[in-house]
């Protein structure tokens, strides 16, 4: 059951059970999760559209990746870290300027789980301020660090007013060389697939995303000669609006 906030309520007697059956890190992690706050993992199957996302960001490598978007009139979804937008405030305004929708990925990056309430708030409300006062515009999604949420992350997302997103596929672009992000990605992409990728690594300073890059060069163009349309979140969850 849930309380006013919108966290589960463990039940003395269930709770300890429910957690040894791996219910606990399904709602942590499983990307149909909705425990800890509204979440979306896919959009409709009924359109042959996909959402783009990009999370870590903005990095020096991200004019890169907007480079090559532009080439193919593509536009994704950037889930940045409030912090590195402070650090890279003209590519964060870059990103927007080009067409393409931001989320919020956190300010620090930080892993939730076990982190109380007030953290999860002040993280996320950061992240928001920092994003709209420099990007100029306010996040309506949300991507949880590491695709971690936890307790509090419901009433954090309420206040704020933003909706989680999970993705379809991942493509472990900080440790897979680009042939395998690549075959990851379009072994597992369908109507309505949100695909993750990382224009960051963390809050790392000049991050090393050369993979990420080629595999973002490789893989539009694929995914377009097989019919898909790149869309933003928004579009993808909300096409009529």
């Amino acid at each position: 059951m849930y309380s006013a906030s919108g966290d589960l309520i463990w039940a003395a007697a269930g709770g300890a059970a429910l957690a040894s059956s791996g219910f606990l890190a399904w709602a942590v992690r499983g990307r149909s999760a909705r425990v800890f706050g509204p979440s979306f993992w896919r959009g409709p199957r009924d359109r042959r559209a996909i959402a783009l996302t990009f999370d870590d960001g903005p990095s020096e490598g991200t004019p890169a990746i907007l480079e090559i978007l532009a080439r193919h009139g593509v536009r994704a979804t950037f889930f940045q870290c409030g912090a590195n937008v402070e650090r890279l405030p003209e590519t964060a305004r870059a990103v927007v300027q080009a067409g393409h929708e931001i989320g919020n990925h956190s300010y620090a990056h930080p892993l939730f789980c076990f982190r109380s309430r007030r953290f999860i708030e002040r993280d996320l409300g950061r992240a928001q301020r920092a994003i709209a006062e420099i990007a100029g515009a306010a996040p309506a999604w949300f991507r949880a660090p590491y695709g971690a949420r936890w307790f509090g992350m419901a009433r954090a997302q309420r206040n704020l007013a933003l909706t989680g997103v999970m993705w379809t596929a991942i493509g472990y672009d900080w440790k897979l060389k680009a042939d395998a992000v690549v075959e990851r990605l379009t072994a597992n992409v369908s109507n309505g697939s949100i695909l993750c990728l990382h224009d960051g690594r963390g809050l790392r300073v000049g991050p090393d995303i050369g993979a990420t890059v080629e595999a973002v060069r490789r893989l539009v163009p694929e995914l377009m000669y097989r019919g898909y349309r790149f869309e933003t979140v928004s579009r993808l969850l909300c096409p009529t609006n």
